[in-house]
């Protein structure tokens, strides 16, 4: 007995430095290597793509830590149900906000941001700089965190939910900035998988929630002035009113106006027209194309001196497919599905460690 329990601890032991030293290989990165976010340079198009460069943050060196995790590979494929696609049509119906407070010794941090559930299960979308604040509740080093899931007309707290997946080249390249009051970047890997736990009331949760359907395929240059529809839960209100004021959900149709690539020669953002949903908050929002399917999540702001007053910025469902596949070995469509607690738990044992060292080593 005492054979088996030295040789688990000396395994952990040797886990927890090869991952302490691959974090600080990281964090060397980081430091010597800083990206400046708020001055992104767009490029045209080169050949005949049609398409407009962002640069590439990310380092090429991709973690691979759940790619060598059989525990995470064979939960993502286990204890699948039988519950799948759409059951709604309405992105108001779909969507949520998420509403996170961050305390330090120094001050008390109000976040909110938009989401919107992608698989009747209850798996939520959203960007990673929403999400990365479910991180920070794994630990008290950083500060107290508390995120709750808010939904209806106007947000009401309903659920707590668990993180899912958080993209680790996300958290590799935006350690230094992800306690900036307002994070700025180019979208690149920004988005997070969530899942409701538990009720706030602790009613049973609803059997089926109101999820969106989607499209991982590329978008095509002709997709530029095609008609979408944006939603999201801007917080213009929360912010000239403070915490207490109500938050009330938005939809508009807009226009693509643009697309961009980070040197995939595929389409991994696009822009969008002025709106009234085009405000801080409704980062994490789906835009929908004209046969009803999400397209893409809104990330950061866009250009209101070339697409008007609330224009935005919004990730490609086909990046999200094609890089989560790269960091997990699933698509998209396979990482909602599984045993989804036990999905978290893995998440949590196997690479929440990882990267909660990179934001102690980053802060």
């Amino acid at each position: 007995m005492h054979f088996f329990t030295d040789f688990a601890v000396s395994f952990l032991l040797a886990y927890l430095a090869f991952t302490t030293n691959l974090a600080m290989e990281i964090s060397s990165w980081l430091f010597t290597e800083k990206s400046t976010p708020t001055q992104v340079e767009e490029k045209p198009g080169s050949g005949d793509s049609g398409l407009s460069s962002l640069p590439s943050l990310i380092s090429k060196a991709i973690p691979d830590i759940l790619l060598r995790s059989s525990e995470y590979q064979q939960a993502s494929l286990s204890g699948a149900t039988d519950i799948s696609g759409a059951t709604t049509k309405d992105p108001l119906e779909a969507l949520v906000n998420i509403f996170c407070t961050f305390t330090t010794k120094e001050y008390v941090r109000t976040t909110t941001g938009t989401g919107f559930f992608v698989d009747p299960d209850g798996v939520i979308i959203t960007n990673a700089h929403v999400a990365q604040f479910l991180l920070m509740e794994e630990t008290d080093d950083l500060g107290e965190t508390e995120c709750v899931v808010r939904s209806g007309n106007p947000a009401v707290s309903h659920y707590l939910a668990e993180l899912l997946y958080l993209p680790p080249a996300w958290v590799q390249q935006n350690a230094h900035v992800m306690k900036d009051s307002v994070p700025m970047g180019t979208g690149e890997r920004d988005y997070a998988l969530m899942y409701v736990s538990k009720s706030i009331d602790k009613t049973p949760l609803p059997a089926v929630f109101p999820a969106l359907s989607f499209d991982t395929s590329l978008l095509p240059v002709s997709t530029k002035n095609n008609v979408v529809v944006a939603a999201g839960y801007p917080a213009t209100n929360l912010l000239e009113n403070g915490p207490s004021a109500d938050l009330i959900p938005r939809r508009a149709t807009t226009t693509v106006s643009e697309l961009y690539t980070f040197g995939s020669n595929y389409a991994d953002v696009f822009s969008i027209r002025g709106s009234d949903v085009g405000a801080e908050g409704a980062s994490g929002g789906p835009v929908i194309n004209e046969n009803g399917d999400v397209i893409g999540i809104i990330v950061t702001r866009g250009n209101d001196a070339i697409d008007g007053n609330g224009s935005l910025r919004a990730i490609t469902l086909s990046h999200i497919d094609r890089t989560i596949t790269e960091e997990t070995g699933f698509s998209l469509e396979q990482n909602l599905g599984g045993n989804l607690p036990y999905r978290a738990k893995i998440f949590s044992e196997t690479l929440t460690p990882f990267l909660i060292r990179i934001l102690q080593l980053a802060g």
